[in-house]
């Protein structure tokens, strides 16, 4: 009867431990509710402390990059010093996010995450650097939705890529030719901006980035009936994201700007 008795106390023990969450788990819970409550900062700091538990923990490892380029792109300035600043941990969350691909290539996330973070970085950069990281956006982007075909960022970023090529000059595409082949650079396509976009809404119809960057590709191909909906459609959407605030601001800028525009025939 003993026995039995300290079986019983062993085996409860032993479900007792197992239940507990575990130091690792916890941070990255506890940088999960400081990510939902929009302090960034506040969140790297509590990936990063997994991270220093377990260097290659995957979960840690993307969210960290997404925490740290939460926090970069909130910086806006002409100061040299601050500029420096953001880029730097641009570098840092797309060093944190190729980490996170090496702990686990078949994780979407991590993908995402490489194309976000270089996706942010190249919009900060001139032509020619900015075509410098055109392939490998685009290749992660690509990775990431075949991995999941729900990872909505994926998407964006894959939309705003197209766009993004297609805004660059005569010379600098013609420089992106030479560096990368003409066959890679003719996949961007106004077409393609829109559709990817579209599909990156359908998925997370309460982004209101999603819907800005949409409305300013619609302005770059004279859609303004269709722009003025996604400007509109935005305005009411939650705050959800550190730089929400701003886009809802641009969107009435814009919005302003072609409110009286008329499509093109």
């Amino acid at each position: 009867m003993r026995s039995l008795n300290a079986a019983l106390l062993l085996c409860l023990a032993s479900m007792s431990l197992t239940a507990q969450e575990s130091p690792i788990a916890a941070e990255i819970r506890a940088g999960d509710s400081l990510e939902a409550a929009l302090h960034p900062e506040a969140a790297a700091v509590r990936f990063r402390a997994a991270l220093a538990l377990d260097s290659t923990n995957y979960e840690a490892l993307w969210k960290a990059a997404r925490a740290v380029v939460n926090v970069a792109k909130q910086i806006d300035s002409d100061e040299d010093a601050l500029k420096k600043r953001r880029d730097s941990m641009y570098v840092q969350a797309r060093a944190l996010a190729e980490a996170a691909v090496r702990a686990n290539p078949q994780g979407a996330q991590g993908h995402s995450m490489v194309a976000q973070a270089l996706g942010r970085l190249s919009r900060t950069r001139g032509g020619k650097e900015r075509v410098r990281f055109a392939k490998t956006i685009y290749d992660e982007a690509m990775q990431a939705l075949a991995l999941d075909s729900t990872n909505d960022p994926a998407d964006h970023v894959l939309g705003a890529w197209n766009a993004e090529i297609k805004r660059l000059s005569g010379f600098t595409r013609f420089f992106a030719k030479t560096l990368f082949g003409a066959g890679f650079m003719d996949k961007a396509n106004w077409d393609d901006a829109q559709r990817y976009l579209v599909r990156a809404i359908a998925l997370n119809p309460r982004n209101v980035y999603h819907r800005l960057e949409l409305a300013q590709v619609y302005v770059d191909v004279h859609k303004y009936a269709a722009a003025r909906e996604q400007l509109t459609a935005l305005h009411d959407l939650p705050i959800a994201d550190v730089l929400d605030h701003k886009y809802k601001k641009d969107a009435e800028a814009l919005l302003d700007d072609i409110r009286n525009k008329k499509e093109s025939t």
